[in-house]
């Protein structure tokens, strides 16, 4: 039975997976094989893959709503479900009175699931290994979104099992052959971008670019060790009452990706390392090497996570591949130094790092992370430093400024169990809420932005004028994605030999699970608000604070949109979604002074708006009557938003009434 769970792909399936990767390879390299018959049988092969991928891909949407459903429904019932019946339950029934009557939301998990099959279907293509429409740094946080989700799905399966909803040994193993088919699913795509990644690319652009890299291959390291954890194969074991049958556990395949996970975080943890910067402000990261200096709070903040989770998490790395050493591109000549396991100097990065943040004075009167900070006068003549401090304020606000730190904050205590880091991750959380305009006192102020929203909902500042960028459609899901990293339940009880995460005591675990309940009615409000800007498709558009059309009369999108457009603050910029400025106090002087692949780094950063073909200009002349078609319309981004939202709603709920969060737990 061990096997047959480990069996993703039929044998068959391998064998055709082998076969396209041998054309892929070919076409790569140029060459052909000399006997044409070959190539054309293999030619056709590839074409049959499609046929049998498409069916195999409709059984598994099959059997993971049947799975779902198992978690919703009684405990009994456990034929095959429609999966449309599952999935499109309407998000409105999620109220806070049904959560806190049923224990469980009877729509996170279908709403989840058919999110993630939408933006891997629709999106990402195996055999590039990548997600096509994206750019480099958003790939890498959609590599981050599956493995989380993954993550979320073990651990409602983990609930499921501890709980004992599914009773008998036929029951139990068909719940866990749809579950682990749907896991191995999403989990080979994961691998298949890992190749596919940008990687080399990568290496030459912004110290945040190369983060986000780390964080991603972290987060599937987390993913494999949930889903190995021995308490969840316990947990099976309890459940049937019948040792013939075992979960998979340490033997599961995807533990053989780990060390090129860990590789890939280590090195470009090492390459962005190199951003930390004392001659200027007294400390903190330097965004990008090929602009002037410009200490922003998502590069530090993305530092300051991605070292608490080296510390972590990170298995350790005595890979010395030779890659390259910084932006000019040289060989390291001993290869890249090991990485070892719970290694205190990354602890010690993190911590310096956000004491350096915290007294940066980058938080505006709301308590929200303005963008960050310029030096007066650096690159003048006769004054290369200029002033050398912080000193120009950009006041520019996005969502994700306020999301990625709170896995540190997280990340600082779990390391360290001091309180300071959990309380102030709550203040930030409860500032963000407020700048959305909730709790909502009057319909006056329905309209009203509230600083980072209106009307309770999640909002950027571009969203109203369909002018947001790629970045600025990730923004988002990157703030949802890391407030349940931050909510997820405290470990308690003694500490196990080897184990480092502190333990919190019974009152500290009780009043961070409560704080964060009270969170739960506005997350589960934007979720509804997301799921209302899908299409046909099920795509999930960007701007999820439009007003409804029950509420409003610009309801038809062709009245009044214009008046609810954010203006940027007068001395702030929004470089994320307007590109940036060509001027002294962003750019270096054209003097040679940018390093080697400077200009093509700087593509990136050069990022205005580019509209798929098809997608209507925002321009404000003619609005379309579906606001989400407006700029870059709906793409992998905005999808990554509706996903991240959902799976928030899933674990706040799952967190909330005694399940495993899943965010920490089997990870030491």
């Amino acid at each position: 039975m061990q096997h047959a769970l480990l069996a993703s792909t039929s044998v068959s399936e391998i064998h055709v997976f082998h076969d396209i990767n041998m054309i892929v390879r070919l076409m790569g390299r140029r060459r052909f094989p000399g006997n044409s018959t070959r190539f054309f049988v293999s030619s056709l092969l590839c074409c049959l893959t499609f046929l049998i991928l498409t069916t195999a891909h409709a059984q598994i949407l099959d059997d993971s709503a049947t799975w779902a459903g198992s978690l919703v429904v009684q405990s009994q019932r456990t034929a095959a479900t429609d999966r449309h019946s599952l999935l499109d339950v309407p998000p409105s029934t999620l109220t806070q009175d049904e959560v806190d009557a049923n224990g469980s939301s009877p729509a996170s998990l279908p709403a989840l699931l058919d999110a993630l099959d939408v933006m891997q279907s629709n999106y990402f293509e195996l055999w590039q290994g990548t997600w096509t429409g994206a750019i480099d740094w958003t790939a890498a946080v959609m590599g981050t979104h599956v493995a989380a989700t993954l993550s979320a799905i073990t651990s409602a399966r983990r609930s499921i099992l501890s709980r004992n909803k599914i009773e008998g040994q036929a029951c139990l193993e068909e719940s866990a052959l749809r579950h682990e088919n749907l896991v191995n699913r999403y989990f080979t795509q994961i691998t298949s971008f890992y190749f596919g990644e940008n990687a080399f690319a990568l290496r030459t652009q912004a110290y945040d670019d190369m983060l986000w890299v780390v964080l991603g291959w972290l987060e599937s390291i987390k993913f494999i060790k949930l889903h190995s954890s021995p308490d969840l194969a316990a947990s099976a074991s309890r459940s049937n009452g019948d040792q013939n049958f075992q979960y998979n556990s340490s033997t599961w395949y995807g533990h053989q990706f780990v060390p090129s996970f860990a590789h890939r975080a280590h090195l470009f943890y090492n390459l962005a390392s190199k951003g930390w910067d004392t001659s200027l402000c007294g400390g903190g990261m330097v965004w990008n090497p090929y602009l002037a200096p410009y200490k922003n709070a998502i590069t530090n903040q993305l530092y300051i996570a991605a070292s608490v989770g080296m510390y972590l998490y990170h298995p350790g790395d005595d890979n010395p591949s030779p890659f390259y050493n910084d932006r000019n591109s040289r060989p390291l000549e001993d290869g890249l130094p090991p990485a070892k396991v719970h290694d205190t100097k990354y602890l010690n990065a993190a911590i310096e790092a956000y004491n350096w943040l915290k007294g940066s004075n980058m938080t505006n009167a709301q308590g929200l992370y303005v963008d960050g900070f310029h030096i007066h006068g650096y690159g003048k003549p006769n004054s290369t430093n200029g002033t050398g401090a912080c000193d120009v304020r950009d006041e520019m606000v996005y969502t994700y400024n306020q999301g990625v730190l709170l896995s540190g904050l997280r990340g600082l205590y779990d390391a360290t169990g001091t309180l300071t880091y959990l309380s102030e991750g709550h203040a930030l959380i409860r500032a963000v809420i407020a700048a959305t305009g909730w709790p909502r006192t009057s319909s006056g102020d329905r309209l009203k932005w509230a600083g980072l929203g209106r009307n309770g909902v999640l909002e950027e500042a571009c969203d109203a004028s369909g002018r947001c960028s790629q970045d600025g459609q990730t923004f988002k899901g990157i703030f949802f994605h890391h407030l349940p990293l931050f909510c997820a339940p405290l470990l308690t009880g003694p500490r196990r030999d080897g184990e480092i995460v502190w333990r919190a005591n019974a009152a500290t675990a009780q009043l961070h699970r409560k704080s964060c309940e009270k969170y739960m009615t506005w997350v589960a409000h934007n979720a509804r608000a997301a799921w209302k800007s899908r299409n046909t498709d099920g795509e999930f558009g960007m701007w999820w604070g439009r007003p409804n059309a029950e509420n409003s009369s610009t309801a038809d999108g062709r009245n009044g949109d214009a008046g609810l457009d954010v203006q940027t603050p007068s001395v702030g910029t929004d470089y994320r979604n307007d590109g940036v400025p060509q001027d002294a106090v962003w750019r270096l002087p054209r003097d040679g002074a940018v390093g080697n692949g400077g200009d093509q780094a700087l593509e990136d950063v050069d990022n205005t708006i580019k509209r798929p073909d098809g997608i209507e200009k925002a321009d404000g002349k003619q609005p379309p009557r579906d606001p989400n078609t407006r700029g870059r319309g709906r793409t992998v981004e905005t999808q990554s938003g509706g996903l991240a939202v959902w799976r928030a709603v899933f674990l706040l709920v799952h967190m909330g009434h005694g399940g495993h969060g899943g965010a920490n737990e089997g990870q030491e």
